[in-house]
């Protein structure tokens, strides 16, 4: 399963652990998780927190349940696991990946590598402004790969990691 929602990326890993702290281990709701993220980690809105607990399923720090709670994983958010369920398990991540080499690109160009990718039905679900929606998300995923080590930002734009 891949999901397509990339919170923006924090100034660092630690706020991600921070985050899966903030999912409870016995399994509650989706309002009370959301409830509890914004409560202990600040976050301005619902939308937020939702999109901070669909990224932790994504990234393998917390699962919703059969009934549709939430409750956060025994895993350790270490760089090497984020990086690997962040590439598997992120629509698109390992595309926007592949379009960067050593000459920089900024975040249109990496878009327009990537636009054919979008779904078909997204154009339709978000007719006047799915671009808009999915260059925000390829924004993000260089955000965030970046701060994972698999990207670099230069002057001009983002390259791949040397060592990625």
């Amino acid at each position: 399963m891949k999901f397509k929602l990339v919170p923006e990326a924090p100034e660092t890993l630690a706020f991600v652990a921070d985050a899966q702290r903030a999912v409870p281990l016995v399994p509650g709701s989706e309002d009370d998780c959301c409830a509890r993220l914004m409560r202990r980690l600040d976050f301005p809105s619902r939308d937020v927190a939702r999109t901070w607990l669909t990224f932790l399923r994504a990234v393998e720090l917390a699962d919703e349940t059969d009934d549709g709670s939430f409750v956060r994983q025994d895993t350790d958010p270490t760089p090497d696991h984020l990086r690997d369920a962040f590439v598997r398990r992120i629509y698109g991540a390992s595309d926007v990946l592949a379009l960067l080499d050593s000459e920089p690109k900024s975040v249109s160009e990496v878009f327009e590598g990537f636009e054919e990718r979008v779904p078909v039905w997204e154009h339709h679900r978000a007719a006047e402004s799915w671009q808009d929606v999915w260059t925000e998300r390829v924004e993000r995923m260089l955000a965030w790969s970046v701060l994972l080590g698999l990207a670099e930002r230069r002057e001009g734009g983002y390259v791949a990691a040397e060592h990625a």
